[in-house]
C-alpha cells in the first residue's frame, strides 16, 4: 500500500482560465434541440421552461446502477460545447459544420482549451453574476447523432446516428448545473476555475 499523504499522488494545482460566451440556446419545447437566444436566465433548477430543467430527472442508460426511470438529482441541467471541438467532430463525420442547436447545447464557450476535458467540479463564473458547476463530460449518444444527421441532410441518417458516438468521444462537451442563479448574455466573459486534480490510486 502506498504511503498516505500527497507523496502518494501526482497533484496538479488548481488554475484559472478565461473564455467568452459565443452562443446561448434553450429548448422550449418537448424536444432536446435548442434555439438561439440573446440571454439566458439561469435558476437553481436550470433554464426555466427548458427541456432539461428541473431539480431532479429520471435515470436512463447512463445510470445502469438504477432501474431505468428512477428519480435522481438533475446534474444535467445545462449542456456546454466549444466551437473548435464541434468543428473537429463535423470533419470526422464529413460535414461542413455541426450547429450547437443540433446537439441540444445551451452554452457555446470559446477560448477555453480542450473544453471537454475540464474536470468535474470546475466552476464557471459569468461576468453577469451566474455560476455554473461542471458535473462531467457529456457522453455522445445516437439520439444527438440522429438529429445531426437529419439537420445536416446526411443520406444515411442511421449511419450518422451511429457514427457520432464513435467520433465525438471526449469532444461532446460537458454537462453542468446551476450553482448560483443569474442572467448570462451573449458575448459575456466567463472565468473558469479548474480545481486541484489527482488520479486516485487505491
Amino acid at each position: 500500500m502506498p504511503p498516505a499523504g500527497d507523496a502518494a499522488f501526482d497533484i496538479i494545482p488548481a488554475r484559472k482560465l478565461a473564455g467568452r460566451v459565443a452562443g446561448l440556446y434553450a429548448a422550449a419545447g418537448d424536444h432536446f434541440e435548442t434555439s438561439a437566444a440573446e440571454t439566458l436566465d439561469l435558476a437553481l433548477d436550470g433554464i426555466p421552461g427548458d427541456f432539461h430543467a428541473g431539480p431532479t430527472r429520471r435515470s436512463g442508460s447512463r445510470e445502469p446502477w438504477y432501474p431505468r426511470g428512477t428519480e435522481m438529482r438533475n446534474e444535467r441541467q445545462l449542456s456546454i460545447v466549444a466551437p473548435d471541438e464541434l468543428a473537429v467532430v463535423a470533419g470526422r463525420m464529413g460535414l461542413a459544420e455541426i450547429l450547437p442547436e443540433w446537439t441540444g447545447a445551451n452554452l457555446l464557450l470559446d477560448g477555453i482549451p480542450h473544453l471537454s476535458m475540464l474536470p468535474a467540479g470546475t466552476l464557471l463564473f459569468f461576468k453577469g453574476g451566474a455560476t455554473v458547476k461542471i458535473d462531467a463530460q457529456n457522453g455522445p449518444c445516437r439520439f444527438a447523432g440522429k438529429q445531426i444527421a437529419v439537420r445536416a441532410g446526411m443520406a444515411d441518417e442511421e449511419a450518422g446516428a451511429l457514427l457520432f458516438p464513435k467520433v465525438a468521444k471526449r469532444l461532446r462537451g460537458l454537462v453542468a448545473w446551476v450553482e448560483k442563479p443569474g442572467r448570462v448574455a451573449l458575448g459575456e466573459e466567463v472565468s473558469v476555475r479548474v480545481p486541484e486534480q489527482w488520479i486516485y490510486r487505491a
